[in-house]
């Protein structure tokens, strides 16, 4: 058997196949336009990207387009994700999140309602349960007992790391009404805890 061919059949060291990478490297490989590792991430990340852009727009349509230029934003800027200050995951939420904001601005530039977020989710989206999870004792008892939109209002500023204006937009209201329903959360937690 020529050498060649011996060596086609064989992992090199340090070559890692993209399945055997986590999202961090993968984006690193992204960034040198790796297309595999780049499809390998989409694979991971697209189907609880899509259920968490689903709970924020009922909206089909627009979670798909979102999806495209999120991860058309991830082909062209892996090189900028420095994991400084977060996970690969939380840069392409990020992404995503803000893709959204500006496609509910684009619907209403033309006099169209954003969609109403989807009623009724069947599950507790991802990062309720990793909140609930990490913040235990009192403080996971107090984010329980929050009405829903003080915790939704809580969980775009705090968790999804957006502004109030971006809050707004994402949850379809006015930045005045999500200043007073984030300072309604922090006091009623405030209170909770005390």
């Amino acid at each position: 058997m020529a050498p060649a061919a011996r060596l086609a059949g064989v992992k090199r060291v340090g070559a890692a196949a993209p399945q055997e990478l986590d999202e961090e490297r993968l984006l690193r490989r992204v960034a040198r336009g790796d297309r595999a590792a780049f499809e390998e991430l989409y694979r991971r990340t697209s189907p609880w990207l899509a259920v968490r852009l689903g709970r924020r727009c009922a909206d089909q349509q627009i979670v798909a387009e979102v999806m495209q230029e999120t991860y058309l934003a991830v082909w062209r800027a892996a090189g900028s994700f420095t994991g400084t200050g977060g996970t690969a995951v939380g840069w392409l939420w990020t992404i995503a999140a803000r893709r959204l904001v500006d496609a509910f601005r684009r619907r209403a530039h033309h006099a169209q309602p954003p969609p109403a977020a989807a009623p009724h989710p069947v599950a507790p989206a991802a990062e309720e349960v990793a909140l609930v999870a990490t913040v235990g004792g009192d403080v996971g008892d107090a984010l329980r007992c929050l009405a829903p939109e003080l915790r939704d209002v809580l969980q775009a500023m705090v968790l999804d790391g957006l502004s109030v204006r971006e809050t707004a937009v994402l949850l379809g209201l006015p930045e005045g009404t999500v200043k007073t329903r984030a300072r309604r959360a922090r006091t009623v937690m405030r209170e909770a805890l005390a």
